[in-house]
């Protein structure tokens, strides 16, 4: 697969080459994916969890595909993530539960609202960058807020009834129906996501986190493609989000808070940014940390994930994928 250690004119290949070379499906990759499977047969009291994770791992893998690949550092991601909780939420109390319809419209919302900021982002890097996406996402959090009418306020949105799935599978209340639901979605979009970075357009993303002031040089239109690219990761949040409404049936203010922001930026740096599956390992390692952890002590569980977090950094700057991809070079080479 693509990484972010993947040099753009890799020593003796070509581009093409080094595109075919990413696109080809590597054995650990199909363990990974056959792996996602087992929560059926070896953990089925924990469906509702692994929904969560798998939820959670798309939209790590929405921001990984500006962060890891564009080099758009954002704090304010969650707004899209909400953005499109919120807009499946309102249709399906609006009386049209249709789960998969819903999802699309949720998913179009957020690329809208994401095309349309895309114009702002595009022209800022680095600290100002940072600043307007946390600025865009305090924002929504605050309009949300104020329309109590349409979002229920503080309290959340209520009401929200969802239809069986395909007409047939009802949203049961041990998470069977939500994890197969929210892990085919979660891997749909990844294969998207894995098309897009193993693409010429990929290619020219990494150009731009690597160099921007380069990439125009050579003819590559940086605004456009980060526009591009910013658009589909505000699409694929808002169908997280519309997933998590959907399969939990309610929306809060916290799906657009600054702290899921903040949450989704530390998964994708425990898992390790550029590497398409780094969002969702990182994804995995932090909910099932903080499931255990919140049992052990549900108010200062917070303390051990920071020294999980502390730790990795220190020990795998790179994230565990990074660290792991180190090892097996080094063995690579020594063997």
């Amino acid at each position: 697969m693509a990484t972010a250690d993947t040099p753009i004119n890799a020593p003796g290949q070509t581009p093409h080459q080094i595109l075919a070379a990413g696109m080809r499906w590597r054995p650990i990759e199909i363990v990974f994916w056959l792996a996602a499977l087992l929560p059926f047969v070896v953990a089925p009291d924990y469906l509702v969890l692994a929904s969560q994770i798998a939820i959670t791992a798309l939209f790590a893998l929405s921001l990984d595909l500006i962060l890891g690949y564009a080099g758009i550092v954002s704090l304010g991601h969650a707004a899209f993530f909400g953005g499109g909780a919120y807009t499946a939420g309102i249709i399906a109390k609006a009386g049209w539960g249709e789960p998969l319809s819903g999802l699309l419209i949720a998913a179009i919302v957020a690329g809208i609202f994401g095309y349309a900021s895309s114009f702002i982002i595009a022209r800022f890097r680095h600290l100002t960058l940072i600043m307007m996406t946390l600025g865009l996402g305090l924002l929504l959090h605050e309009a949300a807020n104020s329309a109590g009418w349409l979002t229920g306020g503080s309290d959340g949105l209520q009401g929200v009834r969802m239809w069986p799935l395909l007409g047939t599978f009802s949203f049961d209340l041990w998470g069977k129906v939500a994890y197969t639901y929210s892990l085919v979605v979660l891997f749909l979009l990844f294969l998207v996501a894995r098309r897009l970075i193993n693409s010429p357009f990929g290619l020219a993303l990494r150009g731009i986190r690597e160099n921007p002031t380069r990439m125009p040089a050579i003819g590559a239109p940086n605004n456009a493609h980060i526009r591009k690219i910013y658009t589909i990761a505000a699409a694929m949040a808002g169908a997280a989000g519309a997933l998590l409404a959907q399969t939990t049936e309610t929306v809060s203010l916290e799906s657009l808070g600054f702290q899921r922001s903040a949450e989704i930026l530390v998964m994708l740096v425990l898992g390790g940014a550029g590497r398409l599956y780094g969002g969702l390992i990182g994804a995995l390692i932090f909910m099932v940390a903080r499931d255990q952890f919140s049992g052990i002590n549900p108010q200062y569980w917070y303390f051990w994930i920071g020294i999980l977090l502390v730790v990795v950094v220190m020990f795998l700057p790179n994230g565990v994928l990074g660290g792991l991809s180190r090892l097996t070079s080094l063995w690579r080479s020594r063997s």
